[in-house]
């Protein structure tokens, strides 16, 4: 038995075999961050499935599923006063932009966030700009992302950018842009600092920003 053959548990969506794996590398005193890396290489590799066809949305949120199963099993063993400390690597607020109520995309997006050791604020979805800033100043994000699934709702991601800058925030935030009809060029041409093609790249992407 080896963290290996944990991640290829929960890389294949295996339920029982991860959960048992979780549960006996704890007992024996595995420490707690080395399981957590193993489930989330294990998520990485699901994800890359996802990306090339090769798996599919409810995959991602069974996986999701598990991987929220398998925390459960570790609360006992992480030490008193360091539950905070365990894979919290930063503060990420996401939200569809205002007029827009497509929330899909986000909600993955703030489930693999989540199970990526980021702290998420999901402010839903309609979010006016305005909010948006508020929210910037007050919980002082590493990261904002914008999602935006019609064209019409695109210009939205635009003046965030320009209110941004305005209010002297936009050197201390990172922001990434995604939704159907948003494109790598869109992205540089407002400003943004990376784009998000699906959940997947999107967590991908922020990763590299933060690293």
């Amino acid at each position: 038995m080896e963290l290996r053959d944990l991640t290829k548990a929960m890389s294949e969506c295996n339920q029982e075999d991860t959960l048992k794996l979780v549960s006996g590398f704890a007992g024996q005193g595995i420490q707690v961050n080395a399981i957590l890396d193993s489930l989330t290489l294990g998520l990485k590799l699901l994800g890359e499935k996802f990306s090339a066809g090769e798996a599919f949305i409810p995959e991602l949120v069974f996986a999701g599923e598990i991987f929220n199963e398998a925390t459960k099993i570790l609360d006992p063993y992480i030490p008193k006063g360091q539950e905070s400390q365990v894979r919290k690597k930063g503060k990420v607020v996401i939200a569809t932009v205002k007029g827009d109520l497509h929330d899909i995309g986000k909600n993955l997006v703030g489930t693999f966030l989540s199970l990526g050791g980021y702290e998420v604020i999901d402010l839903g979805v309609d979010v006016p700009n305005e909010k948006l800033i508020d929210v910037v100043r007050k919980e002082k994000p590493k990261v904002i992302g914008l999602s935006s699934l019609l064209t019409t709702t695109m210009l939205g991601q635009r003046q965030f950018m320009a209110m941004l800058k305005e209010s002297g925030l936009r050197e201390h935030v990172k922001v990434i842009v995604g939704g159907a009809p948003v494109t790598p060029a869109w992205a540089e041409e407002i400003g943004a600092d990376a784009y998000g093609a699906d959940a997947v790249d999107g967590k991908n992407k922020i990763d590299a920003m933060l690293r």
